[in-house]
This record gives structure tokens, sequence and C-alpha cells, in this order.
């Protein structure tokens, strides 16, 4: 039993994600050309020389990871492909990992439930 409002929700939810992506796309924009304007077409940490068709592997990274922060002469931007971009935001979400400690002040690492070696020592003892 569907409620006769079901059509209006998805239409308006559809209609505000499809907004929002119309603004990111166009905050992207701008930022962007302005970055290929002041920039080389490389990538700042593998070196590679981008050009044409090719031009859209490179990715305008936000040093201070706010997406916000687009000053005009682009001191808050490197270009990074798109392997070097992925790097960095996942170097980012580990370093944030790493800095949160647990109430105690002790930093521990993540906890594994696997032992993949648990009863080895008594399955190799029986074997002699």
């Amino acid at each position: 039993m569907s409620s006769g409002n079901t059509r209006p929700d998805k239409d308006k939810l559809n209609q505000v994600v499809a907004e929002a992506r119309r603004d990111r796309e166009a905050r992207e924009k701008t930022y962007r050309e302005r970055a290929l304007k002041i920039y080389p077409w490389i990538c700042a940490r593998c070196g590679r020389e981008f050009e044409g068709k090719r031009l859209r592997e490179l990715t305008v990274h936000h040093k201070d990871h706010n997406h916000d922060n687009n000053p005009p002469d682009g001191s808050n931007w490197e270009l990074l492909c798109l392997y070097c971009h992925d790097n960095e935001h996942s170097r980012y979400l580990d370093a944030e990992w790493y800095d949160e400690t647990t109430p105690g002040g002790k930093q521990e690492p993540p906890s594994s439930t696997h032992k993949p070696f648990a009863g080895l020592n008594g399955l190799l003892k029986n074997n002699d």
C-alpha cells in the first residue's frame, strides 16, 4: 500500500539533487578554468603532462581540502592527475584516522578479529 505522495516526494528529491549538481559543476568550472590558465598542464606529483582529450584527467586539488576556498591567485590549488588526486585524499583520510586518539590519550590501531594463524602451533606439534 503506497501513498499517493511518493511521486511528488521523489520528484522534489530529484530536483534538489539536480540543482546541487548544477551548482557544484558551475563552481568547479570557474576555479578549474582559472587553475588551467594559471598553472602548466602537468601533474604536481607525478609530473605527467596533459593535453587534448587527456586534459580531463587533470584535476584541481584544494591544498586545504576546502572547496569553497578559491583565492584568485590560485594559492590553494594544485593540478593533480586522477591517480595522484585519489592518492592524496586517501593519505588525508589515513592521517585523520591516525590523528584521532582514544579518551585515555593512547592511539590504537584498528582491531582485527581474524587470526589466520590461530592454532597453527598446535597443528605443527601434531605432525612431529
